[in-house]
């Protein structure tokens, strides 16, 4: 579903990402740690082209994104969810009308047929009463609920996951890996997640990718990435596994 072939990238003289090459599997759930600015968003970046490779490439469903002209890059978005880290949802909209945002933006659904889907994917969420409040009156676990929700409104067939359990508690970060597990087996679409949640990250991944000084240096099934003796894997794992 997507792949990174030698991918390169720096800014301003600096390197951020030096011969990158994994291919992510269909339908799992793949999971990228490491430093804060080692260049996990950046590789999130590249796959819905807000960020181009200096060299290398990246592919989705076979297709170059940096080669995509703007008509080719709204198809390939029009593909794709993503829930920022901070939920980013518009804070003069109610949760339902987040959430009925990217619908009424790309599908020519009625209102009747628009409230429906907004409805459904808050159940799914597990939210199904809050579409009349604010963002303002949601507590961080239940914005990140509502941004989720707005991520799969257009039935997306990969789904974007920066820091979803950044700025909360244990319980909920607990509560939101529960989630996404949840919504993966129930869509069944290709989850792409970014995270410095060790104990998350071995709970939800397939796949797990670590980045480590410019470098992806290690990048497998989550079982053998976990009995990995490499130092500079078994060195960070004990560093973060307690965040």
């Amino acid at each position: 579903m997507i792949e990174y072939r030698n991918v390169c990238k720096s800014f301003d003289g600096v390197r951020v990402l030096a011969d990158v090459s994994c291919s992510l599997p269909e339908s799992k759930i793949t999971v990228f740690v490491g430093p804060s600015g080692v260049g996990k968003s950046v590789l999130m970046r590249m796959i819905v082209g807000l960020e181009r490779p200096d060299s290398g490439a990246v592919l989705v469903g076979g297709e170059n994104v940096a080669a995509l002209d703007e008509r080719g890059l709204y198809r390939l978005r029009r593909r794709m969810g993503m829930l920022f880290q901070d939920g980013a949802l518009f804070d003069s909209m109610t949760a339902g009308e987040n959430v009925a945002f990217p619908l009424r933006r790309h599908t020519r659904l009625s209102e009747r047929e628009i409230d429906r889907v907004v409805a459904e994917k808050l159940a799914l969420v597990g939210m199904p009463d809050c579409a009349p409040r604010y963002p303002s009156e949601l507590s961080g676990g239940m914005r990140k609920r509502v941004g989720l929700a707005r991520a799969i409104a257009l039935e997306p067939e990969i789904v974007l996951f920066d820091e979803p359990t950044s700025g909360l508690d244990p319980l909920m970060a607990d509560a939101i890996d529960d989630l996404i597990l949840d919504m993966q087996r129930t869509l069944g679409c290709t989850f792409v997640v970014n995270s410095h949640d060790i104990p998350g990250t071995f709970k939800i991944a397939d796949s797990i990718g670590v980045l480590h000084d410019e470098r992806l240096v290690a990048f497998g099934e989550r079982e053998e990435i976990i009995r990995s003796h490499d130092p500079v894997l078994t060195n960070f794992f004990a560093r973060h596994r307690g965040r």
